[in-house]
């Protein structure tokens, strides 16, 4: 794959579309470099095009009020070298410069990350403080969540830590742990099939990179127990909560609860109307109100889903610490579940997101549950801290 290099444009006071930035400023550049669709080219020696972008450049990224967007608009005519000293993804991630993050932004189904590689240290390279702001879409690079690439403990081959765009740490991240896969082969230059043992907030994980890229991973057991998940729900199935009947904001939803290492709360519709279309949902209406409802003392992502077949699935998800996201990994698998367990589905089903399928499998034999899906570079990038 060839690599684009674009030196930023400054910023100017004020830019609007399909003007021209004017004389320079003083400000510092930051340096991005993105993917191009050709594999043949050499990162050093091919002269690319120019996507229309949006970057972040600013001095010190401390201040947020010193951040400003600078848009570079398309055009065929305007064609980067790529600078001669980086000759691949791994060799530009190895560089080490005082108080200058360099990272990786990956995409899983839209479900987007700030990869960093942490491999040299058991303390992530930033704050949850600095997390927040990386994170902004409009101030920042943004995304959903920053994860560290970090040495493996208890004999795994790494560990990987998440802060959420809002600062808190969740336990795994199910399109993260997908980012993460790809990211490693990518540092390691590791090709073909692939596997790890990644250690995780939810225990072992082990994904495996298949022949055609995308990324197979054995999710682990989910876990039912209501006080593990956790719920302060009664249960009503042995020790689980299955369809159960939660009122938020004067309205009583039938939920079944589920984790993944991280709580989920999975609902197909109201008492009043069982079968839901999801596209009709204000999701940021009702979303916070099941989050930090009083009955899920750590807060709950919660899917909401819409059945096409016994094997056709489609939900939308509100997830704790980022709000409305494009996919959640963590939040298919537990709609399976919820689905087996409800009558609505089988064990293997297609789950369409906002931001495309995934297929999942929860095998009766071993009682795991086995996600595959999609992992994609967005860009690479430097940014001051």
């Amino acid at each position: 794959m060839a690599i684009a290099a674009a030196k930023l444009l400054p910023a100017a006071s004020a830019v609007s579309k399909g003007r021209s930035l004017s004389s320079p400023c003083s400000v510092s550049y930051s340096t991005l470099y993105r993917l191009s669709s050709s594999s043949s080219s050499s990162p050093s020696s091919a002269a690319l095009q120019l996507d229309s972008l949006k970057f972040v450049v600013s001095s010190k990224f401390r201040n947020p009020s010193s951040l400003r967007i600078c848009s570079a608009a398309s055009s065929s005519s305007m064609r980067i070298q790529a600078p001669p000293e980086i000759t691949s993804p791994a060799s530009f991630l190895e560089r080490k410069e005082s108080g200058i993050l360099h990272f990786v932004k990956y995409q899983g189904l839209g479900n987007d990350f700030i990869l960093v590689d942490n491999r040299d240290s058991h303390e992530p390279r930033i704050t949850p403080e600095q997390a927040v702001k990386l994170c902004d879409r409009n101030f920042g690079i943004g995304a959903d969540g920053v994860i560290f690439a970090m040495p493996g403990i208890n004999g795994t081959d790494y560990t990987m830590r998440i802060f959420n765009s809002d600062g808190s740490e969740p336990e795994m991240c199910g399109n993260g742990i997908r980012c993460f896969a790809r990211f490693i082969a990518e540092l390691e230059n590791l090709q073909g099939k692939q596997s790890f043992t990644i250690h995780t907030g939810a225990g072992l994980i082990v994904p495996e990179i298949q022949e055609d890229g995308q990324v197979r991973v054995d999710m682990g057991e989910p876990i039912l127990k209501a006080s593990d998940v956790p719920t302060k729900l009664q249960p009503n199935k042995g020790q689980s909560v299955v369809k159960y009947k939660l009122e938020v904001d004067g309205v009583c939803w039938n939920v079944t609860c589920v984790s993944m290492g991280n709580p989920h709360c999975v609902t197909f519709g109201t008492e009043v109307s069982k079968n839901l279309q999801v596209d009709e949902l204000d999701l940021a209406e009702i979303g916070p109100k099941f989050e930090h409802h009083v009955m899920f003392p750590a807060r709950t992502n919660t899917e909401f889903v819409q059945v096409f077949s016994p094997t056709h699935l489609k939900m939308r998800v509100w997830e704790r610490g980022a709000g409305a996201t494009l996919a959640c990994g963590t939040g298919a698998c537990a709609v399976v579940v919820a689905a087996v367990l409800e009558g609505h589905a089988g064990r293997s089903c297609t789950v369409d997101l906002p931001g495309g399928p995934l297929e999942i499998e929860w095998r009766e034999e071993n009682n795991h549950i086995y996600m595959t899906g999609p992992a994609e570079v967005v860009f690479y990038g430097s940014v001051p801290l």
